[in-house]
């Protein structure tokens, strides 16, 4: 008799009437055969009270280390799962810890995703992902959920314009920015110095002779893209010919601006001998428009794109970009973030960890020739 075929006969023999407690017992082979593992248990095996191992179990510095070895072995060996509702319910925080990212498919944001789950894990945390898509709303609901949950605490990439509860409940609530940083939910912060970013990228074309130089990037709504449009205008304004730069300013986690702004800038009366990006997503919109094209980079136009990608280093003369320590970043904003919530430190005070980028020269670029910047426009 087959597996499902067991268990369908042993429920038959219950009856149309057996309770789920009933099933749950005297299933087939794949049914709870043994009633739950609890605190109780493990204290009658070691014969201590009940209180001493719910101390040693929530780590509590009045038991001692050996107490709490010993406690901790008879829990696995009896199987003992801690129960998580319970203890939200008496308002014990869990050990989850939320991050909130705009955009999951980025691979910018998974590898982020895959440094902090790493690093929480060796401090006994889980990491639980929720996708934002920019939007303050769903921004906000996942924050209910998560501060529901009694989250230890919140790491997020916030949107734009937070939403005045999520600021509340952010300020009840042990968190971190990353990579953006609004000021109404606190001054702790980890990011990248996106300022520098785009200037070395833009001053490195304009070190190659060029000064029809386009910029597309994210709009100023957003901090990260205020800084990087920031640092675009500032090496522009170093040259004599800062009339000439041309800007693109669009949603960051579009997938399809970077190509629109490319043919925009192509189809104009003096299309820019090179481009610079300014977010992962717009780069691979900018690449696949110019290889769609055929546009001969950097013979014809010169591109420095945003990210290091695995991808940006075989693609086509190889990508000159901006390298951005993202991998490193996460982790020191958790192991940063790890010892807030052991120490029980409050959230107002001020911390902030700017990283810095680095420009990585492949073959994407070159000094301005003759003739740059003349296309053939299909279509």
């Amino acid at each position: 008799m087959s597996l499902i075929a067991q268990e369908q006969a042993d429920i038959d023999l219950m009856g149309p009437n057996a309770t789920f407690d009933q099933l749950l017992a005297g299933g087939g082979n794949n049914m709870a055969t043994s009633s739950m593992v609890t605190i109780k248990d493990i204290a009658a095996r070691l014969q201590v009270s009940a209180s001493t191992v719910g101390r040693a179990l929530a780590d509590d510095p009045r038991i001692s280390i050996a107490t709490k070895q010993k406690v901790t072995n008879a829990a696995n060996e009896l199987g003992y799962v801690a129960n998580r509702a319970a203890q939200m319910m008496r308002g014990v925080s869990s050990n989850l810890v939320g991050l909130m990212v705009p955009d999951i498919g980025n691979s910018f944001y998974s590898t982020i995703t895959h440094a902090f789950s790493k690093c929480l894990e060796s401090g006994g945390l889980q990491l639980t992902l929720s996708e934002t898509d920019d939007d303050r709303m769903a921004e906000l609901r996942h924050i209910r959920e998560l501060t529901s949950a009694n989250v230890a605490g919140i790491i997020l990439v916030p949107s734009a314009r937070p939403h005045p509860e999520t600021v509340r409940l952010l300020k009840q609530t042990p968190h971190i920015q990353l990579l953006r940083r609004q000021a109404s939910l606190g001054e702790q912060w980890f990011g990248i110095d996106d300022h520098q970013a785009l200037y070395l990228a833009t001053r490195h074309l304009i070190d190659l002779g060029h000064r029809r130089i386009a910029y597309i990037g994210g709009a100023e709504d957003w901090p990260t893209g205020a800084n990087r449009l920031a640092g675009f205008r500032r090496a522009i304004a170093e040259t004599a010919a800062a009339s000439q730069a041309i800007e693109e300013l669009g949603f960051p986690a579009s997938q399809t601006f970077g190509r629109e702004a490319l043919r925009r800038l192509l189809a104009s009366r003096k299309p820019p001998t090179a481009v610079t990006t300014g977010t992962v997503q717009h780069t691979l919109s900018v690449l696949e428009e110019i290889h769609e094209r055929g546009i001969a980079v950097p013979e014809q136009l010169s591109v420095v794109g945003f990210g290091d990608e695995m991808a940006f280093r075989w693609w086509g003369p190889g990508l000159t970009t901006i390298a951005l320590p993202v991998s490193e970043l996460a982790t020191a904003c958790g192991l940063w973030f790890m010892h807030q919530l052991k120490q029980g430190s409050p959230n107002n005070v001020p911390y902030s960890l700017v990283t810095s980028p680095q420009l990585i020269l492949r073959g994407s670029t070159r000094p301005l020739q003759p003739g740059s910047g003349k296309f053939v426009h299909s279509g």
